[in-house]
């Protein structure tokens, strides 16, 4: 059993079959979830999903939470240390966002064995990283 870091375009593009990312999510975690394996996302990427959710209801959040119930995904908290790793990615990448240098940190920290992400402008790292 493998441990698949899900960064939030992933999950926006599973939700949404307008989304550009839509298939290519669903058959990614079709397969995570053939292979059995722990899917976690990372608090940072659980808000940034819940963004445009909260725009639109209370309903449209608990569509969120169903789906990450029903893959099952846990939501990693930010711990100290994930925190730390991220800012040392950030000072050693300038492109690199905050918010996708605490997925990347969250991955490091889990010893991901896959971190599936949407976002191609990611740096080289020492982490499978599938862009999809």
């Amino acid at each position: 059993m493998a441990l698949t870091v899900l960064d939030a375009g992933v999950v926006i593009a599973l939700l949404d079959a307008n989304d550009a990312h839509h298939s290519s999510a669903r058959e990614s975690l079709r397969e995570c979830r053939k292979r059995h394996d722990d899917l976690v996302v990372p608090a940072s990427a659980y808000a940034e999903m819940l963004v445009d959710p909260f725009r639109h209801g209370e309903g449209a959040v608990a569509t969120v939470d169903s789906l990450l119930d029903s893959l099952p995904a846990r939501v990693e908290p930010i711990s100290r240390s994930i925190a730390a790793q991220a800012a040392r990615l950030r000072a050693e990448h300038n492109a690199l966002r905050l918010p996708d240098a605490l997925v990347i940190a969250t991955a490091i920290a889990e010893n991901a064995d896959l971190l599936l992400t949407t976002d191609r402008r990611w740096p080289k790292l020492d982490l499978r990283v599938a862009v999809i």
